[in-house]
């Protein structure tokens, strides 16, 4: 006995079916997801803020493997190269030979009538760039000691891909070492406003009346003060005999008792709009005390929106830090920020004869730029109703 064949217009009807419960599920699992899943869902359609997120973990990666990384060490001296030009990586010699891996040239230096240093490459002298080569031995994140270097050149061999400044220091192992102080003084006082602003704002929100007119008033008060010059006069206020480690983390302190009125107000706002819904007053009825309820049930249904607020803060803090120390009441020497490297560029003159010394400042416009398209990326993913 042959079993019947469903005709064509049965088969398109079930097809047809299927493919909708599948949309139904596929939407069921989509407003079921967590918020932070639906955040990054959104936050990959933004290509921009993608690829400015690529930078940021480069910055970062810059952050974690320093010492590895920079060809040089930081504080190391070659006098007899002060103020050289960056050199450009070669792939043809003066023969127009190609050669398959990039070359230097070697360098020898000049003093003219006026004892100004100029530098001319030696097209004799060729000194291939090699990966993984043996240099200033270094300690990385105290207890890995080792000597290998990402990259370099011979022994002996110059090798000032950004060039060196007044004392001969070679600017690109300054700049990626600067990379790690200015970078995380942003994360931590981002996370130091980030508490701060959740815990009062919190409080204001979900409490209201007396306690809200009191934090609120507060907040008024410091956001009265001009920032720069509060900043300053704090920050100057510091003794200078102070060490590194001790005045990196009085700045970060500093930058962000200043900088939680933001987030306080941002969070304030999302627990008076959240705090009557539904799921706030189910929770009070079983009998959750109001810890649980900010920590389980209000926090997490804006989170995504309050990373988006901090990302977007982590540009005013880089710039608090670098502002400070290039007025010289912030990181001080022998302490590496961007910022410090920026002292050195203060004197007209000097951004004429070495104006491969302003690169820290383009590296704090690609930061503060990356931080910001991150940011806007994050607010839009964060944004329900975008």
């Amino acid at each position: 006995m042959e079993t019947a064949k469903p005709d064509a217009s049965e088969a398109e009807e079930l097809a047809s079916q299927l493919l909708e419960d599948l949309d139904d599920e596929v939407e069921e699992a989509y407003h079921l997801a967590p918020p932070l899943v639906l955040t990054w869902r959104k936050f990959r359609k933004h290509r921009l803020a993608v690829f400015s997120a690529a930078v940021l973990i480069l910055l970062y990666a810059l952050v974690l493997f320093s010492e590895f990384i920079a060809p040089h060490s930081p504080h190391e001296r070659y006098v007899e190269f002060a103020q050289a030009p960056p050199q450009p990586l070669r792939f043809i010699d003066s023969q127009g030979k190609f050669h398959l891996r990039p070359f230097l040239y070697g360098t020898e230096q000049h003093l003219d009538a006026k004892f100004k240093r100029t530098y001319e490459p030696i097209v004799e002298q060729i000194y291939p760039l090699r990966m993984f080569v043996r240099g200033a031995p270094y300690e990385m994140w105290n207890f890995i000691r080792s000597d290998i270097h990402l990259f370099g050149s011979d022994p002996g061999a110059p090798l000032f891909l950004l060039g060196t400044d007044n004392h001969g220091r070679d600017l690109l192992s300054r700049l990626i070492y600067g990379t790690r102080l200015s970078l995380t003084i942003g994360l931590l006082g981002v996370a130091l406003s980030f508490l701060l602003g959740i815990i009062f704002g919190g409080i204001s929100g979900y409490f209201g009346g007396l306690t809200d007119t009191v934090v609120q008033r507060l907040i008024e008060i410091l956001r009265a003060f001009p920032s720069l010059p509060l900043w300053m006069a704090l920050s100057a206020a510091l003794p200078a005999n102070w060490s590194v480690i001790r005045v990196y983390f009085f700045i970060t302190l500093i930058l962000s008792i200043l900088g939680w009125t933001g987030m306080a107000r941002v969070v304030r706002g999302k627990f008076l709009a959240v705090r009557e819904e539904a799921f706030v007053k189910a929770a009070r009825l079983s009998g959750a005390n109001t810890p649980w309820i900010i920590r389980r049930h209000l926090v997490p249904s804006f989170m995504s929106h309050i990373i988006a607020v901090a990302t977007l803060s982590v540009p005013g803090m880089i710039i608090g830090e670098t502002t400070l120390s290039f007025l010289g009441v912030g990181l001080r020497s022998p302490a590496i920020s961007w910022g410090v490297l920026l002292k050195d560029a203060q004197q007209v003159q000097a951004i004429v004869r070495l104006p491969w010394l302003l690169l820290p400042a383009v590296m704090v416009v690609v930061a503060v730029l990356a931080f910001n398209f991150v940011g806007d990326g994050l607010r839009d993913a964060a944004d329900p109703y975008h």
